[in-house]
């Protein structure tokens, strides 16, 4: 390829002038130092063009391992080179293309509107950048991200184009698999709750005249003691093959699973059979089930309700239908009862507890974060803290987690209950960064709801990037049944894309019944949280004593740093300095506190300096 020399360098000036020198000047030791000159200005010009061939080549060496496509484009579109990448992605060699407008690759899905305002964009910004379907060489479509830039000469009329893309196919189809993921039950296939309350809403809206809804909802009785006996895969081969026969039998209905032992069926009919139609759903679903050559035979608790009788929202159709279930089991195992008012939430205080909660959610203005800092045990400085849910009910004043948190995981409110624990948590960090306060990591609890449904990933980054955090600054605690939990799947490769993106990983109530050194080798944990039942009887305890030496050693041997909870009294305090503890937790250093009043601690030694 032919580099020009640059006249900008003085020797090449002086070299032309001295040239013709060389010939015409009559003394021969003037037409010498001519000549000098000449071989000088040479020198510094060959010398320039090794440069510019080094560049050249380091330049296009870069372009070729860079994993994006390039391509370069005359201003008619039409492409002049593209990179090896190119090749990759589209199929095309670089004698294929070149000559060919770029735009004979776009595949079919973008209308005229969308070029016009692309082309548009491009002219009067100089760049565009987003995504865009291409197609490749055999004629597959694909999802490419593209950053275009229009370069221009002196006079600002454009020359040249350059383009950079890469195929998103796996990244989109990573995100549908987190969408179907959310929005269906694992194990069977069939909808999950999120999913049923959107089919619900839908067949309602849609309800023609003449037309109702019939809703049950089907508990098997006595499922725990079916995994007792048979072990849980048997248990989970029993949930599917209910699942198959009950959609098999109700088809062109909705048919989802809530979660555990419970069903939903969801019928449009324009017949007034409600009763004989869950007679026929428990004689069909009460057929025996053959498991390991013998027959089981299943018992049935059905909740139902009819819409619009019983109500015409999803919500309050799906409290109603926990409703009739609740009060049928309390007659009994194998009972069906369809609801009515007098099954309403006021003879059922934790139903009310339940509506009271999902309002809480809808208006977000009952439920508070608390924040407990941890401390360094000898010094007292502050090394994090932790996000703790609180729910101020307007009538009962402030409920405890221990009362509200299991009914959100009975009843399904546990994601929407994480979500806003992290969307709070965001913000606040978000204010307490520009505010000058002390840069902690916030952690926060992680379910395994969150988890299994497939959004946690997803709610991280847009949270991270709305209050423009860095992972560093959220820290996730999972508690060792999280990690066991079947529903959440195998959560190495999950967790281990977490830590490579900088976020810190904590396991919760470490020793509270599902210990276990395996995952400790194998998952990206950075710290483990010592229950507060090993702490209380610290130091006159003997056995928690040597527990708590134990982990500490493991721990450090492990290169897992140890946060100790509960930690109350100076004692306790000073056992685990002794022991070599570097983290606790506790009401000898601070309370839970609001993040007003938590400002107003930091508030003076902040404004003496501290």
């Amino acid at each position: 390829m032919w580099l020009p020399v640059s006249l900008n360098r003085p020797l090449v000036w002086v070299a032309l002038m001295a040239l013709p020198a060389c010939v015409w000047l009559p003394d021969a030791m003037l037409r010498l130092v001519a000549a000098n000159l000449v071989i000088c200005g040479l020198w510094d010009a060959w010398h320039q063009v090794r440069q510019q061939r080094l560049r050249y080549r380091l330049s296009q060496g870069a372009i070729s391992l860079a994993s994006d496509a390039i391509v370069i484009s005359d201003v008619q579109n039409r492409v002049m080179a593209v990179n090896p990448a190119f090749t990759e992605i589209t199929g095309y060699e670089s004698h294929e293309i070149i000559g060919r407008k770029l735009e004979t690759l776009a595949a079919p899905r973008h209308d005229k509107a969308f070029y016009q305002t692309f082309w548009s964009t491009l002219k009067a910004t100089g760049r565009w950048e987003g995504e865009m379907w291409n197609r490749r060489k055999h004629g597959d479509e694909y999802p490419e991200w593209l950053k275009m830039r229009a370069v221009t000469d002196k006079q600002g009329n454009v020359t040249h184009f350059i383009s950079l893309f890469t195929d998103i196919s796996a990244q989109k189809a990573r995100e549908h698999d987190l969408r179907r993921i959310g929005y269906e039950d694992p194990l069977t296939g069939l909808p999950n709750r999120r999913r049923l309350h959107d089919l619900m809403a839908s067949r309602l809206r849609h309800l023609r005249a003449g037309e109702s809804l019939d809703i049950a909802l089907v508990d098997i009785d006595g499922l725990k003691s079916v995994n007792d006996s048979l072990g849980v895969e048997q248990g989970d081969r029993l949930l599917a093959r209910f699942a198959q026969r009950l959609a098999g039998y109700v088809a062109g209905s909705v048919v989802g699973r809530l979660g555990g032992d419970e069903f939903m069926v969801i019928r449009t009919t324009t017949f007034d059979d409600h009763d004989t139609w869950i007679a026929s759903l428990r004689e069909h679903m009460g057929r025996p089930f053959e498991i390991r050559d013998q027959l089981l035979r299943l018992g049935l608790t059905i909740g139902s309700c009819r819409a619009p009788e019983d109500g015409r929202d999803s919500g309050v159709l799906f409290q109603r239908l926990e409703s009739a279930l609740y009060s049928a089991k309390r007659l009994g195992r194998n009972h069906n009862l369809r609801f009515r008012p007098a099954l309403d939430k006021q003879d059922n205080p934790q139903l009310a507890l339940v509506s009271d909660l999902r309002a809480a959610l809808i208006s977000g203005d009952q439920l508070e974060l608390h924040y407990q800092t941890q401390h360094h045990p000898s010094t007292g400085d502050l090394l994090g803290m932790e996000a703790l849910l609180r729910w101020r009910h307007p009538q009962n004043g402030m409920i405890s987690p221990g009362d509200f948190i299991p009914l959100a995981e009975r009843h399904g409110l546990m994601a929407e209950l994480g979500s806003w624990v992290i969307e709070k948590a965001c913000a606040q960090q978000s204010h307490w960064q520009n505010s000058g306060m002390p840069k902690l990591t916030i952690w926060v609890n992680i379910s395994a709801l969150q988890l299994f449904q497939g959004d946690l990933e997803t709610q991280l980054a847009t949270c991270l990037k709305r209050y423009q955090l860095k992972p560093s600054q959220i820290g996730l605690e999972l508690t060792e049944s999280v990690l066991i939990d079947e529903r959440a799947g195998d959560m190495g490769p999950r967790l281990k894309a977490l830590s490579e993106q900088g976020y810190a990983i904590a396991i919760d109530d470490f020793g509270t019944g599902y210990s276990s050194l395996g995952y400790l080798k194998r998952l990206p944990v950075d710290k483990i949280k010592l229950d507060r039942a090993f702490i209380r009887e610290l130091p006159d305890s003997k056995a928690d004593a040597a527990i708590v030496k134990a982990v500490l050693e493991m721990a450090e041997g492990m290169g897992l740093e140890v946060v100790a909870e509960g930690v109350e009294t100076q004692e306790q305090c000073q056992f685990l300095v002794n022991a070599g503890c570097s983290i606790v937790q506790g009401f000898y250093f601070a309370r839970p506190l609001p993040a007003a009043e938590l400002e107003q601690r930091w508030a003076l030694p902040l404004a003496s300096g501290g």
